[in-house]
């Protein structure tokens, strides 16, 4: 599979090389270059495919050559500790849950086969150092994605305030692989100082740095599996339309089932569900994109005024604007009914929701009822764990939400192994020094 800059369609590159490198020299982003139809590969699956079943099947057809099946049941296999999970409420609803995993959030599918890839990849070389920006349940993720991947050492840049989530046995000093660094500054410091480095080609390349956010394909791609896993589970009760309705701050989600449409999903569209910041509502309706200052919400993932994947996002407009605006519809949801929606949903259907589940919830609710919906079935995506807003759950629902056990250092401290200001050169010193 070839990759290329959302800025120029060359040079070309693997996707190995897309996501060692994880960013592209001209500063744009690395997205697929072409299509591949995965369609003779899940079609036939149904809902007792497993999760590490139907990425073993359609991981080495995507990558193409780059990983054999033997290489990808490895990575699948020691990927996944939970699966996603379908529920159906009715005949028009289901909740994709993804809050299964080790640190409770969506983010963990993604990580932990971007961990177990690189692991793959690079068993006979020297290894890497994995370089991410991190806030709130992020660190967390990547903390335990790349905990005991042989030659993987993750450093993770943390903006001010605490550093929570941290598993002590997972840092380097404890004998584990993960090195937490405090910028002072804020998240948007550690962004550009990630880039930085990795734009700093000789460093970068001496140290073998690449990236676990976003930013890298590597990252953002295996969401995609998640979407396919949704319609094996769902294919047999299907007897109309299919849509997802999406939770979208920085929108890789959204990319991510884009990705799986384009790999041959039957799917009829997808609701950017966004929260009273609507960083691109304007911009789907086919107007221009202008940031507004960031207002915060009770749905705090969504809180983006420039979302991070907005040049992948853009190159799907500019490849087919009248395409797009026919299968991407914008919804904007406000505290008020992100609350309302959380105690609606647990009154009528026993489910809890955090305040991002409910904001895509309430987005799907709203587009039913429009001209734009015949008859078919949504995929509400829940991509948090309740207990992970447990107090705004409870005042919502009357419901106490216990922490799991698996969730028990979420809210413990962690001190930093260094703090620092936010220029590069300071930084690089202290990557040369404890890499």
């Amino acid at each position: 599979m070839q990759f290329c800059s959302t800025r120029s369609n060359d040079p070309q590159v693997s996707f190995k090389d897309a996501v060692l490198r994880c960013l592209p020299p001209d500063g744009g982003l690395y997205v697929p270059s072409k299509v591949i139809d995965l369609r003779q590969f899940f079609l036939h699956m149904d809902e007792g495919t497993s999760y590490p079943e139907l990425v073993a099947t359609v991981a080495p057809a995507l990558l193409q050559g780059e990983l054999n099946p033997f290489s990808a049941a490895r990575v699948a296999e020691s990927s996944f500790v939970s699966e996603p999970e379908l529920t159906q409420v009715d005949d028009n609803f289901s909740f994709l849950n993804l809050y299964n995993g080790p640190t409770g959030t969506f983010k963990d599918f993604g990580a932990a086969f971007h961990a177990a890839l690189l692991e793959e990849l690079l068993k006979n070389m020297n290894g890497a150092v994995i370089l991410s920006a991190a806030r709130g349940d992020s660190g967390a993720c990547l903390s335990q994605a790349f905990y005991k991947r042989k030659g993987l050492v993750s450093v993770m840049l943390f903006p001010s305030g605490p550093i929570r989530g941290l598993d002590p046995s997972c840092l380097v000093p404890n004998g584990g692989n993960t090195i937490p660094i405090q910028i002072r500054g804020t998240l948007d410091d550690c962004q550009r100082l990630l880039k930085e480095v990795v734009n700093d080609r000789p460093f970068a390349e001496r140290h073998r740095i690449t990236s676990a956010n976003a930013i890298n394909p590597g990252r953002l791609l295996p969401q995609a599996f998640y979407y396919l896993y949704a319609f094996i589970k769902i294919k047999k009760h299907l007897s109309g339309d299919l849509y997802f309705s999406v939770p979208s701050g920085n929108f890789g989600n959204l990319i991510s089932g884009l990705y799986a449409w384009k790999f041959g999903l039957p799917v009829n569209g997808f609701i950017a569900a966004m929260n009273a910041n609507n960083p691109f509502g304007d911009f789907i309706r086919g107007r221009e994109f202008i940031p507004h200052p960031v207002r915060k919400t009770n749905s705090p993932a969504l809180d983006v005024s420039i979302p991070s994947n907005f040049a992948r996002f853009n190159s799907f407009y500019d490849e087919a604007p009248a395409v797009m605006r026919n299968i991407v519809f914008p919804a904007s949801v406000d505290d008020a009914d992100t609350f309302k929606t959380m105690e609606r949903v647990w009154k009528q259907y026993g489910v809890l929701l955090d305040p991002h589940g409910a904001v895509a919830f309430a987005a799907a609710g709203d587009f039913l009822k429009s001209d734009k919906f015949s008859c078919g079935h949504m995929i509400a995506l829940a991509t948090g764990h309740p207990a992970r807003e447990a107090a705004l759950v409870e005042k919502a629902t009357g419901q106490n939400v216990p922490l799991p056990e698996r969730l028990s250092l979420l809210n413990e401290e962690t001190e930093p192994i260094a703090a620092i200001d936010p220029h590069l050169d300071t930084l690089e010193g202290i990557l040369a020094s404890c890499i």
